[in-house]
């Protein structure tokens, strides 16, 4: 039997200890990395919960407050035949024109700042307050001064605090979908454009209009307390944006593009408020079916604010918006034409569609043609503010046509106002890229 020297036995022994030391230390290498990857899965799956968290939250930011907007129309025909009934169409539309101003002005110029210091949380919770505790006082509101403070100024300064966050979040969470995101968010307005008239509609012939108000406000709380638990931005500015930016002034293509959007939003809502006085009064269709016009005009705005979304995340913005805004004019002008139940709910489905683009695509928009990324919230706050104008005299002009002209008044007013709006879009787009058809934009 052979033996093996002792030496070679300890070189073994030593070897076989090295190689397990070694064997151990790469075990141990290995050991972390695999936790690594199992905590950056993680971290990626606990982000696109957040992200989805976001669109949930912003979406019932949105169902309360420009859902509260598109519900006004509701309002003007029962303030018209009761409660104010000593007033015009017009002084009775510049409630609900205070109301969307304040929306845009206030969550253009005054949120943007509180938004970048650290505060989304304060701004949802104190616009939720607001909104909430506004609605709660038009519930017992008597004269028509009193509904302008409460449902015009209070709920709007409210519902102003919402609607920053809840554009303001998207494009920190989504990047090649933003567009899409944004128009789930914003299709929050419809519904509540859906459910809240329809409420206000079936309850207040049977617990009149205070208590019917109140049931509105207690579903607002009850939403809103969504994006008061799951909102939360991922990052904040390192510096405060400037409140305005006036190098932008110099840039054609945001000038034309403001001043299209002030045209597109100054028209956008007069059907909303008029249609469906207009089908009552002119035996179109009857006083049930009158009312819900403004339920189907806001039922199509939801597929107008998710579908054009989705391909302007291909196309561009600024492409979708041109062509839906010329379809807006056209329809504006032709919606007194309408004859029969059939044609105004034609009418009515089509303009909720491509009028519904507008309110979701702007802010996506504006990302496309400011000229520095740094400052987008601030040309974004500035766009707002601009266009705020459009929305608080664009339906009391109406009313005025419509005292001296008719329904014909109106119809040609929103009409030209969609046309031109389409005209300076297209405009900005042109000095964005140039007479080239085929390019995104």
């Amino acid at each position: 039997m052979e033996t093996v020297p002792s030496d070679l036995v300890e070189d073994k022994i030593t070897s076989d200890s090295n190689s397990s030391v070694e064997d151990q230390e790469k075990a141990q290498e290995v050991q972390p990395v695999g936790e690594g990857q199992v905590e950056n899965e993680k971290s990626e799956k606990s982000e696109s919960v957040t992200a989805l968290l976001q669109v949930v939250g912003a979406f019932f930011l949105m169902f309360n407050s420009w859902g509260i907007a598109n519900t006004f129309g509701a309002y003007q025909i029962f303030y018209e035949a009761n409660l104010l009934k000593t007033q015009t169409p017009s002084q009775i539309s510049w409630i609900g024109s205070i109301q969307a101003f304040l929306l845009l002005a206030v969550g253009g110029f005054i949120t943007g700042p509180i938004f970048d210091a650290g505060y989304l949380r304060g701004l949802v919770l104190f616009g939720s307050a607001a909104a909430v505790f506004g609605m709660m006082m038009t519930s017992i509101c008597k004269e028509y001064w009193q509904v302008i403070l409460a449902q015009g100024v209070v709920t709007g300064i409210g519902v102003g605090c919402m609607m920053l966050p809840s554009v303001a979040v998207m494009p920190q969470y989504f990047k090649t979908r933003r567009a899409f995101a944004t128009g789930v968010a914003a299709s929050g307005s419809s519904l509540g454009g859906i459910i809240y008239p329809t409420i206000f509609h079936e309850l207040e012939p049977k617990i009149g209009f205070g208590w019917t108000t109140r049931v509105i406000a207690f579903i607002m709380l009850a939403t809103l307390m969504v994006p008061i638990a799951v909102m939360k931005a991922k990052v904040f500015p390192a510096q405060r944006r400037p409140l305005f930016d006036f190098k932008v002034l110099h840039k054609v293509q945001f000038d034309l593009f403001c001043v299209g959007t002030f045209f597109g939003f100054m028209g956008m809502y007069i059907p909303f408020y008029y249609v469906s006085s207009f089908g009552i009064s002119h035996h179109v269709v009857d006083a049930n079916l009158g009312f819900y016009l403004l339920t189907i005009l806001n039922a199509a705005s939801i597929f107008g604010r998710i579908i054009p979304n989705f391909f302007a995340d291909k196309t561009g913005a600024l492409n979708i918006m041109t062509p839906w805004l010329f379809f807006c004019g056209i329809i504006g002008y032709s919606w007194i034409s309408a004859t029969s139940a059939a044609q105004i709910i034609l009418v009515c489905i089509f303009y909720g569609f491509f009028s519904g683009t507008l309110v979701s695509i702007i802010a996506p928009a504006v990302i496309v043609i400011s000229p520095d990324l740094s400052l987008v919230g601030t040309h974004m706050g500035m766009n707002f503010g601009f266009t705020s104008l459009g929305l608080l005299i664009g339906n009391p002009v109406a009313g005025v046509l419509l005292e001296k002209h008719g329904y014909l008044g109106p119809a040609m007013w929103c009409g030209t106002c969609n046309v031109l709006a389409g005209i300076f879009i297209l405009a900005s787009r042109l000095s964005k890229t140039g007479p080239v058809l085929m390019v995104k934009a």
